[in-house]
């Protein structure tokens, strides 16, 4: 296997002159640059990581802090993950995932401290997250992929969830539905301040309001058998209910399984949205979901992309961006049923169904067969 020396031998330059070039801690000539890339290439030379990293003061490392559970990581999650490792390869950096989260303040003082990472990019945030603290106490650069409750000063990117749940509503309220209830994340997730189920609340109270109709939000535990219990609280509080709008993709099949048994069709009785969902994710279900499609990959990508300025640079641009999720509809959102088996919105008849009066019969007699 080759080494450094070997390289100096046959480029006729000093072993510290090597090290420059690849490390750049001096600058060094075009043309004694060639002649080393040369003699690497000829002689199949592989730098050693770390010790570059040491002449660097770089560790070429980037973190991504992201608590998980034992759910672990979803398609849509994913798609984050996905497009900041593509990017810190593209600029020969490394991306380690690292699951800590707020509770986990130590640990991260410990890494942080240790100066394995060069940044860090922050997921799950909170509205007071107090991983920013700590990382700018230690000095560490970093870029968040969410957005703390006053975030001046701090370089983010977010997905726009304002518009996001706007262009949602939009879309129910366009086929003609007045009566949506919003499944959201856990009672704990806004209790403890997770950012985008704390915005995504406002945001559907905001967007229903401006069509002059009632909000209502259920919370819903991250997974399916927190869907079923959802539904159920929801047709509890309005039984009138024709759309549900979820931001909650472990809780959606639940959602689905528990309108199946009720024997209510999708969409035909109950139309379902997905926000902040995957395509792949969204075609796995029957029918496929109408979704807000996630720019996971996107954000991720922009994320690192920011988050390298920060370290190469160190210039302190702060960079903040929202991204809006894009409406793809497909099989599970249509116009509800009226009376007479018609759309509501007068565009031609609904394929047959029985009326309101059966529908809301068929809801009470399901509801006593799982009592």
């Amino acid at each position: 296997m080759a080494t450094m020396q070997d390289v100096a031998r046959l480029a006729r330059v000093s072993v510290s002159t090597v090290s420059y070039v690849l490390t750049g801690a001096r600058p060094i000539s075009q043309a004694t640059r060639e002649k080393v890339l040369a003699a690497m290439a000829e002689l199949d030379y592989q730098p050693h990581a770390m010790a570059r990293g040491l002449a660097s003061r770089r560790s070429r490392i980037v973190g991504l802090l992201l608590p998980m559970d034992e759910r672990g990581l979803g398609a849509t999650e994913t798609a984050f993950v996905t497009g900041a490792a593509a990017a810190a390869s593209a600029a020969g950096y490394h991306l380690v995932l690292s699951p800590v989260g707020v509770n986990d303040l130590d640990e991260l003082r410990r890494l942080a401290s240790q100066r394995m990472l060069d940044g860090a990019l922050l997921m799950e945030v909170q509205l007071a997250d107090p991983r920013v603290a700590v990382l700018q106490e230690v000095g560490v650069p970093l870029v968040l992929i969410g957005r703390t409750e006053d975030p001046s000063g701090l370089s983010y990117v977010d997905i726009d969830f304002d518009r996001t749940v706007r262009d949602a509503v939009d879309h129910l309220v366009g086929l003609g539905h007045r009566r949506i209830v919003y499944v959201n994340h856990s009672a704990a997730a806004l209790t403890d301040g997770y950012g985008p189920a704390l915005r995504t609340r406002d945001a559907f109270a905001a967007a229903m309001a401006g069509h002059g109709l009632a909000p209502l939000m259920i919370p819903a535990e991250d997974s399916a058998a927190g869907g079923r219990a959802a539904i159920a609280a929801a047709f509890a509080q309005a039984p009138d209910l024709t759309a549900v709008l979820a931001m909650n993709e472990s809780a959606v099949f639940g959602i689905l399984g528990e309108l199946a048994g009720r024997g209510l069709a999708v969409p035909g009785d109950v139309s379902v949205v997905s926000m902040v969902t995957s395509p792949q994710v969204a075609e796995l279900a029957a029918p496929a979901l109408t979704a807000m499609t996630s720019p996971g990959s996107a954000l991720g990508r922009i994320a690192v992309e920011t988050l390298l300025r920060h370290v190469d640079a160190d210039n302190g641009e702060i960079h903040q961006q929202l991204l809006p999720c894009v409406l793809e509809v497909r099989g599970s959102s249509g116009p509800p049923r009226t009376a007479a088996g018609t759309s509501t919105t007068g565009v031609g008849p609904a394929r047959p169904a029985p009326d309101r009066t059966e529908v809301t019969a068929r809801r009470r007699a399901a509801t006593r067969r799982r009592a």
